[in-house]
């Protein structure tokens, strides 16, 4: 287990987001990326997890496939990065700076409408 202040670990979030092509980032709208300590039950429910079980990040909002033109969206979409399970699967800050990057562009994806069998085949389950 690694454990960072609350500042370095936003940092390697903020790292994993700049890592993202810039045609990507660039697509991104209305889309808040915030660090939150650990999932709360009704996130974990939300996505048909137990208590006990692990969630690094979750994406809460409508992909952009699902939108329809005439729904305007006013709130941000928000993808939750949650430090403390990362902290816990990994052992090293290089270890948790890989899995932050591949949870900041798992949950990405889910914003474009990619699924988690999609991501599975590509390797980002």
């Amino acid at each position: 287990m690694v454990r960072l202040s609350r500042a370095r670990f936003e940092a390697l979030v903020e790292e994993a987001l700049r890592g993202i092509p810039g045609e990507l980032r660039g697509a991104l709208d209305n889309v808040e990326v915030a660090v939150e300590e650990r999932p709360t039950r009704e996130q974990l429910a939300s996505v048909g997890l137990g208590p006990d079980d692990e969630l690094f990040g979750l994406y809460l909002g409508t992909p952009l496939p699902e939108r329809s033109p005439l729904a305007p969206y006013t709130l941000p979409d928000v993808i939750s990065i949650f430090q403390r399970p990362l902290e816990e699967a990994c052992a090293t800050e290089d270890e948790i700076r890989e899995e932050i990057r591949r949870t900041v562009v798992h949950e990405i994806a889910h914003y474009f409408g990619i699924d988690e069998d999609r991501l599975a085949e590509l390797g980002y389950e």
